[in-house]
C-alpha cells in the first residue's frame, strides 16, 4: 500500500516548506494526486490555525463582554457537542474592521495553541482522528508541513516546558491515529543549525525573527533556562533538535532523514524523488 500521508518535519530554516512543495511536485510528476497543506493553512484538515476554542461558560462571558456583536458571533460560532470554535483568522480576513481589534484580542486568548497542553492535545488528537476517518477511502495522498512533530513539541516544550515523556506520548498518539494511512515521515536536517537559523533570520522579515525569539525565550523552556536573544533562541533550538531526533527514532512509522545542507534545489529534488520511489509507484507503472 502506498502512503496516503507524507509528514515533513525539521527545524525552522531547514527547508521543510521547500521539501513539502518538492514532494508535491514529485508525486504530481508520478501522476499521483496529492493535496499539500503548508504551515498556517486555514483549511488544514488535521490542524487548527487561527481558531479559538470555548466551553459554554467562556463563550457566554465573551458574548456578554461584547454584546454589540452577540448576534454576529452566535452566527459564526461552530458548535461540536460541548465544544465551541471560532475561526477568527478567517473571520477577520472577511469582516476587516467590522471585527474590531478589542474583540479580536479577547478571542485570541482562547486560541487552541494558547490552551493548556492537555486541552490542546485533546482537541488536536480529535481533529486528527476525524481526518484519518474521513480520508480512509480517499485515493489522494496528503502532504503535511510541520504539524506532526513541530506543533506538539512547540506546545509541550517551548510553551509549557512539559515533561519529555508527555511530549513524546503526544506525538506517538498522533502516529497511532494515522497508522492506517501508512504514513511516511520525512525529517529534514542540516549540518549546521546555527548557520541555517541565522540565514533564515537574515532572509525573513524582521517581524518574524523578533516574534520567534520572543516566543522561544519569554516562556516555557527558554524562560526557565534564562535564555535571551538570538543566542538563547539557538540554545532552545538545539534542545528542541535533540528531542525531535529522539521522537523520530521512537515513532513506529515509515521514516527517513534527509540532509538539506547543500541548498541545491535540483540535487535535493533528485534525492527526494529517490526516497519517494520506494514508497510510491507511479500511476503509469500500475
Amino acid at each position: 500500500m502506498s502512503s496516503k500521508l507524507v509528514l515533513v518535519e525539521g527545524l525552522p530554516g531547514f527547508g521543510k516548506t521547500t521539501t513539502a512543495r518538492l514532494v508535491h511536485d514529485i508525486l504530481t510528476e508520478m501522476n499521483i494526486k496529492s493535496q499539500l497543506f503548508l504551515e498556517g493553512d486555514l483549511e488544514h484538515p488535521a490542524d487548527y490555525d487561527g481558531v479559538a476554542y470555548f466551553n459554554e461558560y467562556e463563550l457566554n462571558a465573551l458574548l456578554v463582554a461584547h454584546e454589540k456583536f452577540k448576534d454576529v458571533l452566535s452566527h459564526l460560532i461552530i458548535k461540536q457537542g460541548d465544544h465551541y470554535f471560532l475561526e477568527y483568522r478567517k473571520i477577520k480576513s472577511e469582516y476587516g474592521s467590522s471585527f474590531p481589534d478589542d474583540l479580536l484580542q479577547d478571542v485570541v486568548k482562547y486560541d487552541i495553541y494558547e490552551l493548556s497542553l492537555d486541552q490542546n492535545r485533546k482537541l488536536i488528537t480529535d481533529k486528527w482522528k476525524t481526518f484519518a476517518e474521513n480520508v480512509s477511502t480517499n485515493s489522494d495522498t496528503f502532504i503535511f508541513d510541520c504539524c506532526f512533530i513541530q506543533n506538539p513539541v512547540t506546545m509541550g516544550m517551548i510553551k509549557h516546558d512539559a515533561k519529555k515523556d508527555d511530549i513524546v506520548s503526544y506525538v506517538k498518539e498522533l502516529a497511532n491515529i494515522v497508522e492506517p494511512l501508512n504514513p511516511l515521515l520525512i525529517y529534514v536536517e542540516q549540518s549546521d543549525l546555527n548557520h541555517s537559523f541565522k540565514k533564515a533570520v537574515k532572509e525573513r522579515p524582521k517581524e518574524w525573527s523578533e516574534g520567534f525569539i520572543e516566543y522561544y525565550t519569554n516562556q516555557g523552556y527558554g524562560e526557565n533556562h534564562s535564555y535571551q536573544g538570538l543566542e538563547g533562541t539557538l540554545e532552545v533550538l538545539k534542545a528542541r533538535q535533540e528531542l525531535e531526533r529522539e521522537i523520530v527514532d521512537v515513532v513506529k512509522i515509515n521514516k527517513v532523514k534527509v540532509d538539506n545542507s547543500c541548498y541545491q534545489l535540483n540535487e535535493y529534488k533528485v534525492v527526494l524523488a529517490g526516497i519517494l520511489s520506494k514508497y510510491f509507484k507511479a500511476k503509469d507503472e500500475l
